[in-house]
C-alpha cells in the first residue's frame, strides 16, 4: 500500500445493512451466497492483500459490497467487482458513484470471464468466493497462470476450511489430492485466519479460511498442465490402488516406467510429492511424443 494517508470513506456512505434492506438483498443459497458484513473482518481481509494501491484488484461475487467497501477504504487503486446476481448491481453502482471512478462493476459469470485480461497489471484477486463454485474458479485461474505466470500477482481468497486444507496439504495426509498438486505446483500457499459461521449472513454450516496464494515466478518443476492433470486424475481417481495399477492406462510399460523414474511402483498417489507428479507428467509427454518445452524448463 502507499505511504500516504488512506482515502477517507465518503461522508454519505450509507450503512451496509441499510443498503441490503433497501434493495432486498437477502443471500441466495442457489448462488452460494453468505454475506460477510463485519467491517473489522472485511478490513482484515483487505489488509492481508499485498499492494492494493497499484494495479487492479478483482473481486468475485461482491454481493452488497461489504468487502468491496473495505478494499476501497483501505486504499485500493482500482477495484473491478464481478457480480452475477442482478439484484446487487444497483447497490454496487451506488457505491461506485461514491468512490470517484475507483470501482468498476461488471455484470457476468466469473467462470466464463477471462479475468486474467481485465484491468491493468499487476492484477490480483481478493474475494469471499461463492462456496459452490470456489474450486472451479480457482482451477480456471490456475490454468491461466500455467500459460502465463504473470497473469495474476496474488490471490487472497476465502474458502470453506476443508477446501483450504486441500490447498495446503502435505503428502500422506487425507486432504492431499489433485487440487493440492496443481495449486502448489504454481503457487505458494498459506492460511491466514479462520472466520466462524456466525460472522456471515446467513451463517454457513462450516468454518471458512482466508488463504494467501502467491504465484511462483516459475512452476515448482517443469511439466505440462494437461499431462499433469491426466496423471493426477488417474492416480487419485483410484487412490487406494498402487501406482502400477492406477497409472497403467497411461503408460504401456507402467511398472518399468515408474522404476526408471525412481518412483516405487507399489506406492500410492498420496505418497508422491508435487515434483514426483511433475516427473510423471514429463514422462507422459515423452510417451505421447511431445516435443514442446513445458512450463518451467
Amino acid at each position: 500500500m502507499s505511504n500516504g494517508p488512506l482515502p477517507r470513506e465518503p461522508a454519505n456512505l450509507p450503512p451496509l445493512r441499510e443498503v441490503i434492506a433497501r434493495h432486498g438483498l437477502g443471500a441466495r443459497k442457489a448462488l452460494g451466497q453468505h454475506f460477510l458484513l463485519d467491517l473489522n473482518l472485511t478490513r482484515r481481509i483487505a489488509r492481508a492483500a499485498p499492494e492494493i494501491s497499484t494495479g487492479t484488484v478483482i473481486e468475485v461475487g461482491p454481493g452488497p459490497g461489504g468487502l468491496t467497501r473495505a478494499l476501497l477504504s483501505e486504499g485500493a487503486h482500482h477495484v473491478i467487482a464481478v457480480e452475477k446476481d442482478r439484484r446487487c448491481l444497483e447497490a454496487l453502482g451506488e457505491l461506485a458513484a461514491l468512490y470517484s471512478g475507483r470501482l468498476e462493476v461488471v455484470e457476468g459469470d466469473a467462470l466464463a470471464l477471462p479475468l486474467a485480461e481485465v484491468g491493468t497489471a499487476p492484477r490480483q484477486i481478493v474475494s469471499n468466493l461463492p462456496y459452490n463454485i470456489s474450486t472451479a474458479l480457482l482451477i480456471g485461474w490456475l490454468t491461466a497462470l500455467a500459460g502465463n505466470p504473470a497473469a495474476f500477482s496474488a490471490f487472497t481468497l476465502m474458502f470453506q476450511k476443508e477446501v483450504a486444507q486441500r490447498l495446503m496439504a502435505e503428502p500422506r495426509s487425507r486432504h492431499y489430492g489433485r487440487l493440492t498438486v496443481v495449486t502448489q505446483w504454481l503457487c505458494e500457499v498459506r492460511a491466514l485466519f479462520d472466520i466462524p459461521p456466525r460472522a456471515f449472513t446467513p451463517p454457513p454450516k462450516v468454518t471458512s479460511t482466508v488463504v494467501a496464494l502467491r504465484p511462483r515466478e516459475e512452476p515448482m518443476a517443469p511439466a505440462d498442465l494437461g499431462n499433469l492433470e491426466r496423471v493426477t486424475a488417474a492416480a487419485f481417481g483410484q487412490r487406494r490402488k498402487m501406482l502400477r495399477q492406477s497409472l497403467k492406462p497411461l503408460f504401456a510399460r507402467c511398472e518399468e516406467t515408474l522404476s526408471d523414474a525412481g518412483i516405487d511402483p507399489t506406492a500410492r498417489a498420496e505418497t508422491l510429492s508435487v515434483e514426483d507428479f511433475c516427473r510423471l507428467a514429463r514422462l507422459l509427454g515423452r510417451a505421447k511424443g511431445e516435443a514442446a518445452n513445458p512450463p518451467g524448463t
